[in-house]
């Protein structure tokens, strides 16, 4: 297969490639698809040797002021730092705002780092429809960090955990109503707690991590080895970032990473199957025969259900 002609590029940490090479796997054009299988392909070897955080949080919590005190501590320290920022999109016109890099001036002009804001696109679970393969890219570019930043907290804000190492759950002092609200569908996937904006309020601080400690203590951690951490940072001090990072490293240390990412790309492989089966499903079905027998379950004279098996029983 002949070299794809971002290929060089990309692997020799070109951000501009980089960019393009992204764009062209969020593309929907089955020939751009193609062309991003292909490129995806010819990088994947190189595409290691990172660690890959998910970052979500309740609104306010100072997720972009967080992530750029973060990286910024990072790339200072010599590292290669990524940050994918997914911006919802709206239900209905599908157009999102795209803010992230307004919200991090000082790490977008840091030569060590890149940041990509894509759209959500409609996808469940805080991320978008090609963030794995982007994770990828970045790899494939040199950057040793890439961080995840989800749309925000919710309930179905879960499927960054299942493409990242280590997953950050941000939160503030005095939120306890809402994290009342989201522990079971986030806390018991959270890796690293962080209560956020510790200086406006220290001894607040002390105490929601003091209650955050007990709260994970009660809860099935996802890996047997690691005990989910919870610690309080100021994103506008810089007090605790460093704890963070260091949390990051004992995770690393600690947890089977090599054993976790293959899960994870059997995950992904599956995901991908799906999708696949689904489009060869909707291209091989008789539209006439859909388009009749959804009136016939509108109209009541069959369930949904045996609608979907009357279709099925009309393949070849």
């Amino acid at each position: 297969m002949p070299e794809h002609p971002l290929t060089a590029a990309l692997l020799a940490g070109d951000r501009r490639a980089l960019a393009k090479a992204i764009t062209l796997s969020e593309s929907t054009r089955p020939d751009h698809e193609a062309q991003a299988q292909a490129l995806l392909a010819q990088v994947l070897p190189q595409a290691t040797h990172s660690v890959r955080l998910g970052l979500t949080g309740v609104p306010g919590v100072g997720k972009s002021t967080f992530i750029e005190a973060f990286g910024l501590y990072l790339a200072e320290a010599g590292h290669r730092v990524a940050v994918l920022a997914v911006d919802p999109s709206s239900a209905r016109t599908g157009g999102s705002i795209m803010g992230d890099k307004t919200r991090m001036p000082r790490l977008t002009v840091h030569p060590g780092a890149f940041i990509r804001p894509s759209p959500s696109g409609g996808t469940l679970g805080g991320v978008a429809r090609r963030t794995r393969e982007a994770i990828t890219l970045c790899e494939a570019a040199g950057y040793d960090v890439v961080l995840v930043e989800t749309v925000g907290v919710g309930q179905s804000e879960t499927q960054v955990a299942g493409m990242t190492d280590l997953f950050v759950l941000l939160t503030l002092h005095g939120a306890g109503d809402e994290l009342q609200g989201i522990k079971r569908g986030i806390m018991e996937l959270a890796d690293l707690c962080v209560v956020n904006k510790a200086d406006t309020d220290p001894a607040g601080a002390t105490r929601a991590q003091t209650e955050l400690t007990a709260a994970l203590k009660l809860l099935t951690p996802r890996a047997a080895l690691w005990r989910p951490r919870a610690l309080k940072t100021s994103a506008m001090t810089g007090d605790g970032i460093p704890q963070v990072w260091q949390a990051v490293k004992d995770y690393r240390a600690t947890v089977d990473l090599a054993a976790k990412r293959r899960a994870q790309t059997a995950v992904w492989f599956d995901e991908l199957l799906r999708e696949a089966a689904w489009r060869r499903f909707q291209a091989g079905v008789d539209q006439a025969h859909l388009q009749a027998l959804r009136a016939d379950v509108l109209a009541g004279r069959q369930t949904p259900v045996q609608g979907i098996q009357s279709l099925l029983q009309a393949l070849p």
